[in-house]
């Protein structure tokens, strides 16, 4: 089988992870990866690093690509598009993740002839354990969403929505390492208040968080159901997790997702 032309337009820390993902991967052999970026010196390192093309020139990729993946800033996304119309045809697939700009628009500016997915993933995909949430646009198939999953499968998770709810999804997932970043430093400040070094309490609070994450998924429990499993009657953890509802941090976390859905609306008018 001929191998298909992927262009990543905008080889940033994203359309890296994917071409190296996909250079890492079996896929490498069905795949001939041409990735873009702004200037000669970044073209030439993702070059060498990465082991694909790597131009200056969008209308190069664009023109040669049977799947073509956006990875630029979302204000960049029209220009982009206008500007490189009649290069679009029907045999090709447009896979977006560009927080904030939907299928719709994306289709309008291509000139309404590519099939569009769009997709939105996390930075844990730089180390192949993130999560992608993936939607069908216009004129995409089942063969389209297919082959996204295959290409985002090599980062970790991917799982299907309705793109009513990829806002929601960027204030969950797609802002979500952040959240938890502050959470394991938060946990390791703790840990240096008791006495721990802080780089032991750093890792302990991170690997803490990581076997927690896993057993859920693994497990495939209810949080609270696990929560319970840890808080034994009149032990340490009843009093941490008081500790923990007296500050709120519940309901902050709600707010924290909600505070990042509506800035993507925002973003996208």
């Amino acid at each position: 089988m001929a191998k298909q032309t992927l262009s990543i337009i905008g080889m940033g820390k994203m359309g890296e992870a994917i071409a190296r993902g996909l250079m890492d991967s079996s896929l490498r052999s069905g795949y001939r990866i041409i990735g873009t970026t702004r200037t000669e010196e970044s073209a030439r390192e993702a070059e060498r690093t990465l082991g694909v093309e790597v131009t200056t020139s969008n209308e190069d990729a664009i023109d040669s690509a049977d799947i073509i993946l956006l990875s630029v800033k979302p204000h960049q996304v029209e220009k982009i598009l206008k500007t490189q119309e009649k290069l679009f045809h029907s045999k090709q697939l447009i896979i977006s993740i560009c927080a904030a700009i939907t299928t719709e628009q994306i289709s309008e500016w291509c000139g309404g002839k590519p099939a569009i997915i769009r997709a939105m993933p996390n930075t844990p995909c730089l180390i192949k354990s993130g999560v992608t949430a993936i939607c069908a646009g216009p004129r995409s198939e089942d063969a389209h969403l297919k082959a996204a999953e295959r290409i985002f499968g090599e980062l970790g998770r991917v799982t299907i929505l309705e793109e009513s709810l990829f806002d929601g999804v960027t204030g969950l997932s797609g802002c979500g390492p952040a959240y938890v970043y502050l959470m394991i430093e938060a946990l390791s400040e703790a840990g240096v208040k008791v006495g721990i070094s802080r780089k032991q309490a750093t890792a302990l609070a991170a690997q803490t968080l990581m076997g927690a994450a896993k057993m859920v998924l693994d497990r495939s429990e209810h949080p609270a159901a696990l929560k319970d499993e840890v808080t034994t009657p009149a032990g340490c953890t009843i009093d941490g997790l008081m500790a923990l509802e007296e500050g709120k941090l519940r309901v902050t976390l709600i707010k924290a997702v909600l505070a990042a859905t509506r800035r993507s609306k925002l973003m996208r008018k």
